[in-house]
């Protein structure tokens, strides 16, 4: 039952939840860095100003910033093909708006990298994760002012060049499409509303949000499109948070339901990233919910000659849509209503492998281009025995179930190139930012009150996913 020859295995992380070091080395604050720690009872807040005695998880996070080696060595250790990790856009440019690139900063990731190499693994990077510079969500409100799109394609000028021949493949954004719903606001689109400090749960602009969503494609496209004049060989994505959902009855008014939540959450990103145009079905929703995108006149011809060469995205759960309010419930972050033929997450997330081999089939019938399942994984709460072990076997139940799915989609013909688990070493919650919500195969000794000396130690789980690997993909 092994995968194809070549296969990617490997682990994803993001810079803002693992590296800690926040103004290490001439780093300027991010989005991230003025958000504070959160929990199940206690919503994560922004505060613009930071407060004494309040505990942000991303200033320290995992101290990755002072142990990547150990870090990497242990991924080696696992057999790791391909480390996806991002970039902190304030490490290069502190406020987004110098001329020139911060040499600690491009120091540090090329250090990095070539710790990678060292034990061959490929580097996966993706370039915007979100961490946008709080300095531009301050004088621009994010992505709403068209400027930052050339402030990010300076930003990739000088991480293109510099990496130029150690990194190969590149994402442009995380989970692009969160910007195409209200949690997108400050995670993605860097756009903070006045008006309450709960980070989930901010004021909705949805014309504001889906103008600084056509920002970002423009900027991507660019990207794509100065990757490959900088260096041919480079491979450059999308990422799709991909947000599987179903009718939850036969009702046709579910099923249309279900279509239109799909195009919106899915597809829309997908298809101006991959088929470089918006899809028809944009234009009724715009119209619809009062939308007005201002273009350029160059724009479309941007967007058609700045398509990804891959696609990659995310994956953890699925849903279930209606039109009966009654039947919708809370509790899990895309909303709509609860399956009764799945269980849940610690979280509240339907855990539903099968649902990743539809997913994929979907994708890869739409845009016919190399898929990658980037994130995909189990959030729980861990705990140490007595003797110091971590039996995670929910975890290995639930990879391995998702592992099969994979398999199966690729017997189906879909071209799967590789696989990243999520937190591949546990690391801040980006939702709630916990430390409590572990995914990784390594765990680390931080807790959501800030104690915890970081050391690390492997979790059963580890063993396990480094026998994956070793016998790509046969022995589960």
């Amino acid at each position: 039952m092994a995968f194809p020859k070549g296969f990617l295995w490997g682990g994803a992380t993001a810079a803002n939840q693992l590296e800690g070091g926040y103004l290490a080395g001439g780093k300027g604050l991010s989005d991230a860095d003025v958000c504070t720690g959160g929990s199940h009872t206690q919503s994560k807040r922004i505060t613009p100003v930071l407060e004494a005695d309040t505990f942000y998880p991303s200033h320290e996070a995992i101290d990755h910033y002072h142990r990547y080696q150990e870090d990497i060595a242990l991924f080696a250790e696992m057999g790791f093909k391909v480390y996806r990790f991002s970039i902190a856009w304030t490490r290069i440019f502190p406020t987004g708006e110098e001329t020139e690139p911060n040499e600690a900063g491009l120091q540090f990731y090329e250090n990095l990298i070539d710790e990678c190499l060292k034990y061959d693994i490929e580097p996966l990077v993706t370039i915007s994760h979100y961490e946008m510079p709080y300095a531009l969500t301050e004088k621009y409100n994010g992505w709403t002012d068209r400027r930052v799109i050339d402030l990010y394609v300076t930003y990739c000028q000088a991480i293109f060049t510099r990496f130029k021949g150690k990194v190969k493949r590149w994402l442009t954004f995380n989970e692009i499409n969160c910007g195409a719903m209200p949690l997108g606001n400050l995670l993605s689109l860097g756009i903070l509303n006045n008006g309450t400090t709960e980070f989930m749960h901010q004021i909705d602009q949805p014309q504001l949000r889906f103008q600084a969503l056509h920002h970002q494609f423009i900027a991507s496209a660019k990207a794509v499109q100065l990757g490959h004049e900088i260096d041919q060989d480079n491979q450059i994505g999308c990422m799709i948070a991909y947000m599987m959902s179903y009718p939850l009855t036969p009702n046709p008014a579910d099923v249309l339901e279900n279509q239109k939540v799909m195009q919106i959450s899915n597809y829309l990103c997908g298809d101006v990233q991959v088929r470089g145009a918006y899809p028809s079905f944009a234009k009724r929703y715009f119209t619809e919910n009062d939308i007005q995108i201002e273009k350029e006149p160059e724009d479309d011809a941007i967007l058609a000659a700045g398509k990804v060469d891959f696609y990659t995205f995310s994956y953890y759960m699925t849903v279930c849509q209606t039109t009966d309010e009654a039947a919708k419930s809370g509790g899990n972050l895309m909303g709509g209503a609860k399956n009764p033929y799945l269980i849940s997450s610690d979280w509240g997330w339907q855990i539903d492998p099968l649902g990743l081999r539809i997913a994929l089939n979907e994708i890869y019938d739409r845009y016919q281009i190399p898929l990658m399942v980037v994130e995909n994984g189990l959030g729980a709460y861990d705990k140490i025995k007595a003797d110091g072990t971590i039996d995670d076997d929910y975890r290995i139940d639930y990879l391995k179930q998702h592992i099969n799915a994979m398999h199966e989609a690729v017997l189906d013909g879909v071209d799967l190139i590789g696989y990243t688990p999520w937190g591949c070493i546990d690391l801040v919650s980006a939702s709630t930012g916990e430390m409590a919500k572990r995914y990784g195969f390594i765990y680390v000794e931080k807790y959501d009150d800030g104690s915890g000396d970081f050391s690390r130690r492997r979790k059963k789980s580890f063993d396990w996913y480094k026998a994956v690997i070793a016998s790509n993909g046969e022995k589960l």
